[in-house]
């Protein structure tokens, strides 16, 4: 996959730095797929399944892998993106786990999701043993990809009375290094 032809302006506010870097990634994403797999990638997609009334907003993923064969809109492979500015920096990530992922409000339908960190200065290794430390989790190597910073950690998650979400969780942890030359 080839880098984009502009600069990132790291001097957004993180919403938009974060949707940005995201919006460029599924771009790349889309380009690569051969046609054959069984999902459609949506930026910024809804999840209805816990809706509120209006003028409530409902939960929204960065990108979303929506099944597509047979198509069925309720089963999302969510990915929630935070940019960190430093390694330890960890805070806001940690909540999207604890508050969303592990309390069925992302990821309903599905027992995995995972988390994608666009870190700006610092190390992958660093900012992994700080999610460590705050989720707390155990992190493990993906097998698939054991040279990649991308790890999973295992959970049990709490599941609303009369709900049959998946209670076991597997949350996928991705760091991307921002290179900004």
């Amino acid at each position: 996959m080839s880098t984009p032809n502009k600069k990132i302006d790291l001097s957004q506010a993180d919403d938009q730095l974060e949707r940005d870097i995201t919006q460029g990634l599924s771009i790349y994403i889309d380009t690569a797929r051969s046609g054959f797999e069984p999902f459609i990638l949506r930026t910024e997609w809804f999840e209805n399944e816990q809706r509120k009334s209006s003028p409530a907003r409902q939960k929204q993923y960065d990108l979303a892998f929506i099944w597509s064969s047979p198509p069925n809109i309720r089963i999302v492979w969510p990915l929630e993106a935070k940019v960190l500015h430093s390694d330890g920096s960890v805070f806001e990530y940690v909540k999207e786990i604890t508050d969303n992922y592990l309390t069925c409000r992302y990821s309903p339908f599905s027992s995995e999701a995972g988390m994608l960190v666009y870190l700006l200065k610092g190390s992958p290794k660093k900012a992994f043993g700080n999610i460590v430390k705050s989720v707390p989790c155990l992190l493990a190597d993906h097998v698939d990809f054991p040279n990649r910073d991308h790890k999973t950690s295992d959970h049990q998650r709490i599941v609303s009375a009369g709900k049959s979400y998946p209670s076991n969780f597997r949350c996928h942890h991705l760091i991307l290094k921002i290179l900004n030359d």
